[in-house]
């Protein structure tokens, strides 16, 4: 049994993760601000709640201390990550730093997962796939500019880590679609299905051998596909003209990628795209009875 904090814990992935972990017989401790919705966490046996911002070194201390792994999720994502550039890093870079040095002044024994983004590799498209983790980061919003700045912290700090770099995350339920989508039409994607993504970081958790490790997080073989194939395959579940989708005129940060090692280490990629279809138009019909 391990004592497990989760930053951004009140979130969807961070819930589901808190779910299957106190299943599995271990304590979490659930981080993340007071405004979001702790209903379905509060009063449960094996979690602790704590309510506050992630730049508060003090709370942070308190949540970290006594801990074996830190699931660090809590980040401003996009599109709101490119609304304030200030606020963006101080909650993705500064919130890191408050992390890390909470696990440095409390022994520094408690590793830190950090939930990264193939979004710090930039435009790849002029690159051959598969994108590797040695690939040269060179983002092009400040969301990629503030994990690339976040993993440095982790880096340099000295401390036990596992960076995930964790590429588009979809959810098979009835929700509008992004507009525009953030990649162009013929640009390489390989997306990841939220569930295989909660399976990767439960991995990391139970998996010694993921410690010290980079790792890209992505769908695998059969989500490897051009920007326009995934959106016809989707638009018909969702009953929506495939004339009605809007791409990026420029490449985003969205290409295929070696997620080899990930795989043998952490057995997450459980959900091929055709069954993510297969989840997609289950949802859809439930949504509309």
């Amino acid at each position: 049994m391990k004592t497990i904090l989760i930053t951004g814990g009140a979130g969807s992935v961070g819930k589901e993760l808190t779910f299957k972990l106190v299943a599995q017989g271990h304590c979490v401790r659930v981080f993340d601000l007071p405004i979001c919705d702790y209903s379905e966490l509060e009063h449960q046996a094996g979690i602790e709640i704590f309510k506050g911002d992630i730049r508060d070194p003090g709370l942070v201390q308190d949540a970290v201390r006594g801990t074996d792994i830190v699931l660090h999720l809590a980040a401003i994502l996009p599109p709101a990550s490119e609304r304030d550039r200030a606020r963006t890093f101080g909650v993705n870079v500064e919130g890191t730093q408050r992390v890390v040095e909470a696990i440095q002044q409390t022994g520094g024994t408690s590793r830190l997962i950090f939930a990264s983004s193939v979004a710090t590799y930039g435009d790849t498209t002029a690159s051959t796939p598969p994108i590797r983790v040695d690939h040269p980061q060179r983002p092009i919003d400040i969301y990629g500019e503030s994990k690339v700045a976040a993993e440095q912290v982790i880096l340099q700090a000295g401390i036990p880590y596992t960076i995930l770099r964790i590429s588009g995350i979809v959810i098979p339920a009835l929700m509008d679609p992004p507009d525009p989508y953030p990649f162009t039409a013929q640009q390489r994607i390989e997306l990841v299905c939220r569930a295989d993504v909660v399976t990767a970081l439960l991995a990391a958790v139970d998996n010694d051998a993921a410690a010290g490790k980079i790792l890209n997080i992505a769908g695998g073989p059969s989500w490897q596909m051009y920007g326009h194939e995934y959106v016809e395959k989707v638009f018909p579940i969702l009953d929506i003209p495939i004339e009605d989708a809007h791409y990026r005129e420029e490449p985003g940060w969205s290409d295929w990628y070696d997620t080899a090692e990930s795989q043998a280490l952490l057995a997450y990629q459980n959900t091929p795209f055709e069954v993510y279809l297969d989840q997609l138009e289950k949802a859809v019909l439930e949504a509309l009875g």
